[in-house]
């Protein structure tokens, strides 16, 4: 693997790994909210 692609390769997989951490930070506050809509019930 050349320098050049694997300066790309670990572009990618920091882009990647900020998309699932994104992902899970909504998934955990979608979580919290419906909780405490359901505890209001």
């Amino acid at each position: 693997m050349t320098p050049e692609e694997e300066k790309e390769f670990k572009r990618r997989r920091k882009q990647r790994n900020n998309v699932i951490g994104l992902m899970l930070a909504g998934f955990v506050i979608l979580f919290y909210l419906i909780t405490i809509v359901r505890m209001g019930d």
